[in-house]
């Protein structure tokens, strides 16, 4: 492992020179031979492993060295086509530098892929709002790789080096959010049907409408009356947390993995903390969800894209952010919720 990050250490170096990080082998132009990947760590074994499996993935390794490098003053005038950061450990510094380079991902169309601890992630996922960054949580050599699979999917490339499994389990993962999002969105146009918009104008029997002026000389036929649409309340959140420890204790029976549903414990914890006013930040989320946080980000931000959930920043503290639902998914977990009625308590 020394050999190769002796092989792929070039120190912090000059971007522009000719360690590959110039522009015109972005992702976009299907060239995988050009694509340049910077790799940024403080462990040197792990550049090594990283460089390794980069160079494996078909990626240019243009530069590897220490987290020290993104405290350097000014921003780096072109960024390759994928940045790899490890910091478990991370200081203001490092997350002011990490930050910025998470604004630079974004203007040059960069991607950036950013490896952390559990006690690390807050802050680390409040300072990455631009550029989509993938965050990985004390990842494995597996859970790397299967990143880089990612980057390479997102850009239409073909993603050989993943194996058969690991590929289906990312089309899972995206199959699965997605029937959950149309399943919200059917049950909320069904109820939108019943009560079509928030405001409507009624027209039922014993309500005077304007064909029943006559038969009401208090109202008006001048107008109609305007009334709000009923819409049903999220539930007690005693009644959802309840539900949660039912589905909690499920796993001192049985393993964990043969009930494992984040997505749902996910939406059930959201819809609690919304009823409590709690906020929810991502580590506490990823505890909820039952599975390791690296997976627990990945549905995460597929739910984020299938407008289920989304991110709030802290108005207090810039380098905090939290998860909320949208009031997409919250609608749709009350009308839910509404439609079992008292047998929700009888769910596990």
């Amino acid at each position: 492992m020394g050999q190769a990050a002796s092989q792929y250490d070039y120190g912090c170096g000059d971007p522009g020179s000719g360690q590959g990080l110039g522009s015109g082998h972005g992702f976009g132009s299907g060239n995988r031979a050009g694509m340049a990947v910077s790799i940024y760590a403080d462990r040197g074994y792990l550049r090594a492993e990283m460089a390794e499996d980069a160079a494996a993935a078909g990626l240019r390794v243009a530069q590897t060295t220490d987290l020290a490098c993104l405290l350097e003053p000014g921003d780096p005038p072109v960024l390759p086509d994928l940045v790899l950061v490890d910091c478990p450990v991370i200081d203001g510094a490092e997350l002011a530098a990490l930050a910025r380079l998470d604004q630079r991902a974004s203007q040059m169309g960069s991607h950036l892929v950013v490896s952390t601890s559990m006690g690390s992630l807050d802050e680390v996922f409040g300072c990455l709002d631009h550029a989509d960054a993938q965050i990985l949580v004390t990842p494995s050599r597996a859970d790397r790789v299967i990143a880089l699979g990612r980057v390479l999917a997102r850009t239409g490339n073909r993603v050989r080096e993943l194996s058969e499994e690991d590929r289906l389990s990312l089309l899972r993962l995206t199959d699965q959010v997605s029937q959950i999002a149309h399943k919200l969105e059917q049950l909320s146009s069904h109820s939108a049907s019943e009560t079509p918009g928030v405001f409507r104008f009624e027209n039922q029997p014993g309500y005077p409408g304007k064909s029943d002026a006559k038969l009401d000389p208090q109202f008006d036929g001048g107008s109609d009356r305007l009334v709000r649409a009923s819409r049903p309340p999220l539930p007690d959140p005693r009644l959802v947390r309840k539900i949660i420890r039912q589905r909690q204790l499920r796993a001192r029976f049985f393993e964990g993995d043969l009930f494992a549903d984040p997505a749902w414990d996910m939406l059930l914890d959201l819809t609690a903390a919304r009823v409590e006013h709690v906020r929810v930040s991502v580590t506490s989320l990823c505890i909820a969800s039952g599975v390791p946080p690296t997976t627990a980000l990945r549905w995460i931000g597929q739910m984020t894209d299938a407008g289920l959930l989304q991110r709030v920043d802290d108005e207090t503290d810039r380098r905090r952010a939290f998860i909320t639902l949208t009031d997409k998914a919250a609608d749709a977990m009350a009308r839910y919720f509404a439609e079992l009625g008292t047998s929700a308590s009888s769910l596990v």
